[in-house]
């Protein structure tokens, strides 16, 4: 049977292929924690964040229970509440600005750059300004690692220092990614990130990071972790989560992070053949000079006019599975609409979750299976 003919689905993301070559290994390292029974801050725990501080360079890693955690826990530890701004892209998942909505502070959304799809530095400087013209106080930019590759952090370093606010970035779907040679983790205030199931580093269930090299501020995320707990845990010192990693998560990501540099290599194959055969007819995503992208999702932008629920149901007949992030900007969501935008607007957020569509991208995908994937779009867009 010819190639093109086939149906059988491909998948968007082949936890089941990974756990095809590691599944002993996670198995023998849930066991484990299963024997010993310290099923909320044990062994594993610490391990784990030694062995990621390790890897990223960061001086601390403190353990979470999700990405969207990771955030919220510091800015409260970072004091942000009512009257403060916090600055953060609108084409990015809604966890990215919740966080700010829920210490009290007001959320300023800013447009994206059209290449790279992160935050742009001249949407923020005029975020800024709308910010003062509001009586906000400028507090935090949450830049967004978006996809895969980071933001470009010197440019929102240097508007967060002359302002005075700290930079809280956003590593969730980047976390192995480097900027400027430097592996993300290391950058402003506090890095996040998340070990949700679909993500390049993933767990059994929820899980998340945050890495600081700030000694003051990681005490007090180890505090905010488990209820603000202070001596001991009827010494809340202050308000706090239930944020704890569990012990069975972090024993799943040590044993995941010892392939995930050899999945990052996979990725970048699968992507640069993607670039090469599908740069003609759409637009493929472009990874900024000097940094690399782990492709948590390969993100096409297709041409004006694409009807793209056709498009998509195009290839879902081939068995090619797609999805749309974001096919509604934060700042176009009923619940986040009543916050402000950048001044000018964010036409590039707009056109983006208008154009663009992600393909299956993950480590396990073999060169047929590319080809299927490289077929199908360009015979969608050709018809």
């Amino acid at each position: 049977m010819n190639q093109h003919l086939r149906t059988d689905p491909v998948p968007f993301v082949d936890i089941g292929a990974q756990r095809r070559r590691i599944g002993q290994s996670i198995d023998d390292a849930v066991g484990r924690v299963l024997t010993h029974c310290q099923f909320i801050g044990g062994p594993e725990v610490a391990e784990f964040e030694a062995k990621l501080a390790a890897y990223t360079g960061a001086k601390h890693v403190i353990g979470c229970a999700n990405g969207t955690d990771a955030l919220l826990m510091v800015l409260m530890a970072k004091g942000v509440g009512p009257g403060d701004a916090v600055f953060c892209p609108s084409f990015t998942f809604c966890a990215t600005v919740s966080p700010a909505a829920r210490t009290g502070a007001t959320p300023i959304l800013v447009d994206v750059d059209e290449a790279t799809f992160t935050i742009d530095v001249a949407s923020l400087k005029r975020a800024v300004a709308t910010a003062k013209k509001l009586g906000l106080k400028p507090k935090a930019i949450i830049p967004v690692d978006l996809f895969g590759q980071p933001a470009d952090h010197d440019g929102v370093a240097a508007i967060a220092e002359a302002e005075g606010m700290f930079v809280l970035d956003d590593a969730a779907q980047s976390l192995g990614a480097t900027y400027k040679g430097k592996r993300l983790g290391t950058f402003g205030a506090a890095t996040t990130t998340s070990f949700f199931p679909a993500k390049p580093l993933g767990c059994y269930g929820d899980g998340g990071a945050i890495f600081t090299d700030d000694d003051q501020l990681a005490a007090a995320l180890r505090s905010i972790r488990v209820h603000g707990q202070g001596t001991d845990k009827y010494d809340n010192i202050r308000l706090g989560l239930t944020g704890r990693l569990d012990t069975i998560q972090a024993a799943v990501l040590l044993e995941k992070l010892k392939i995930f540099d050899d999945e990052i290599v996979a990725r970048n194959k699968v992507a640069q053949r993607y670039a090469q055969s599908l740069g003609n007819i759409v637009t493929v995503p472009r990874v900024a000079e000097g940094n690399t992208s782990i492709w948590a999702c390969y993100t096409i932008r297709l041409p004006k006019g694409t009807d793209r629920d056709a498009f998509a149901a195009s290839l879902k007949a081939q068995g090619v599975p797609t999805a749309v992030y974001y096919g509604k900007s934060v700042h176009m969501q009923s619940a986040y609409g009543m916050f402000p935008v950048a001044e000018g607007g964010l036409p590039v957020c707009e056109a983006l979750s208008a154009e663009v569509i992600s393909l299956p991208v993950h480590a396990y995908l073999d060169e047929a299976t590319q080809d299927r994937v490289i077929e199908a779009v360009r015979g969608a867009v050709g018809r």
